[in-house]
């Protein structure tokens, strides 16, 4: 049984190199039937290429080249017929046909050989480009600027122009040509920005290839901000309007896209617009939604992208039925303050939609006409610098007059005052010795709130020779 086994998995491991050294044999990839790795044609010649395989092959030629004017045969070769075979041919050749033509496997595309054709014709020495022109070629940070001005012979010389007439010759550091890809330029500064050609002259005549124009895609967004900070609150059926707003560079292209509850019932609509200033650009969104319900409470979104950059704002949008005003009292309707303090703060437990208009009262009068020490901070009521006469009632007066709510409420401020003796305020004179065993009055005046309480403790005199207690 164990050499069944062990005969297995040779014949397994013999099998598995057998495939890997197939793999890795004369057909790993195609073969065409020509040695150079470029190839050079006039104008309307023929061009035919072969190639050996041991799959399905498939071609891959310039996009000059239109699939209905190349002709390919198929067919399987070599002994047993063990082998694919693909012969394309393309007739009366043209200019823009000058390229890679690539031979490949069907179904392992990497697999590839390739030749370079030129199909030289000197009236045309530029390989044009199908698409617009002129070309728009894009300047990234940190990667080389390719001006693909490829020619159709191997041994033509180009210059680069800047328009309108500045020339740059190859320097093969920064500057590069290749008659295959065109210009490269290794470390493209914001000098390349703009329009570019490249010419030759042949036989004393000037050739220009088309124009390209490099343009530098900037996608810095430096800053995405609402017009709202905090929570937007809103009636139901009124209009609700939010407007994401995104800095970018000069030259910096956004999109601008809202996530919102209604979004999919298409309950908003957009709107957007775009201002240019000296050092930076300005794009606007606004959302509107004509008449908000219930359904539309929740998160809002603003999300704004540039290339690979993204920004994002959010805004809870809270929606209420009806206007509404909640008042009440925050730790009872009594309250206490110690003079001296610095500030205090009444403030009761009030929520209101729409704003309302919120006054407060000191003893029946508008408290702010009273005393220059008490002033509004949002709807709280602040004394500085407590006194005693501040004690009081204090009453606070809410109401949303377009919508006819109004709610009142009182609280009665009660001030500490430490206890203090009068006496102590002013210089005393030593009463003296008095008569044994007349009648002397001493007074302690005292003021504090609430009330103190005064006690009288006597210290005896000490006998003669010690030291005085301390009075009290």
């Amino acid at each position: 049984m164990m050499n069944c086994i062990l005969i297995c998995l040779l014949c397994g491991l013999y099998g598995v190199l057998a495939k890997d050294r197939e793999h890795k044999g004369k057909y790993s990839v195609p073969i065409l039937d020509v040695k150079a790795r470029q190839q050079v044609l006039d104008t309307n010649q023929t061009l035919r290429l072969s190639c050996r395989g041991r799959w399905e092959l498939t071609w891959a030629f310039p996009s000059g080249l239109a699939r209905d004017q190349v002709q390919v045969e198929e067919s399987r070769c070599g002994r047993k017929s063990q082998q694919y075979c693909s012969r394309l041919t393309v007739s009366r050749s043209q200019a823009q046909h000058t390229g890679p033509f690539r031979c490949r496997y069907r179904h392992r595309l990497r697999k590839q050989t390739s030749v370079y054709v030129y199909i030289t014709d000197s009236q045309r020495p530029f390989v044009d480009h199908p698409g617009l022109s002129p070309g728009v070629l894009f300047l990234k940070e940190k990667q080389p600027l390719v001006i693909p001005c490829r020619v159709t012979h191997p041994n033509i010389t180009t210059t680069l122009v800047k328009f309108p007439s500045h020339s740059l010759s190859p320097d093969q550091r920064n500057i590069i040509w290749n008659s295959k890809q065109g210009f490269t330029i290794r470390t493209p500064t914001f000098y390349y920005i703009g329009l570019f050609f490249c010419q030759t002259v042949i036989d004393n005549v000037t050739h220009k290839s088309q124009k390209y124009f490099v343009h530098r895609p900037v996608s810095n967004i430096m800053d995405v901000y609402l017009n709202s900070s905090g929570p937007v609150q809103a009636l139901k059926g009124t209009r609700l309007v939010l407007n994401c707003t995104a800095t970018g560079e000069l030259n910096t292209r956004v999109n601008i896209t809202w996530d919102y509850p209604g979004k999919n019932n298409n309950a908003g609509s957009t709107s957007k617009r775009l201002l240019k200033h000296r050092t930076h650009m300005l794009f606007y969104n606004i959302l509107t939604i004509p008449k908000l319900q219930r359904s539309d409470r929740g998160l809002y979104t603003c999300r704004v992208t540039s290339g690979e950059n993204t920004k994002q704002q959010k805004v809870t949008v809270i929606v209420y039925d009806r206007p509404f005003i909640h008042l009440k009292p925050r730790n009872g309707s009594v309250i206490g303050a110690q003079a001296g303090q610095k500030s205090y703060r009444i403030s009761p437990k009030l929520k209101a939609f729409p704003a309302p208009e919120v006054i407060w009262l000191k003893d029946g009068m508008v408290a702010a006409e009273q005393c220059s020490r008490y002033h509004m901070k949002g709807s709280s009521l602040v004394i500085r610098d407590v006194a005693e006469e501040d004690a009081g009632k204090y009453t606070i007066l809410v109401r949303i007059q377009e919508h006819g709510l109004y709610q009142n409420l009182t609280l009665t401020l009660f001030v500490k005052v430490s206890p203090q003796i009068g006496e102590k305020a002013v210089s005393l004179q030593d009463p003296g010795s008095v008569p044994r065993g007349s009648r002397h009055a001493l007074h302690c005046t005292s003021h504090g709130v609430p009330p103190p309480h005064i006690q009288w403790l006597w210290h005896p005199c000490p006998p003669k020779g010690l030291p005085a207690a301390p009075r009290a």
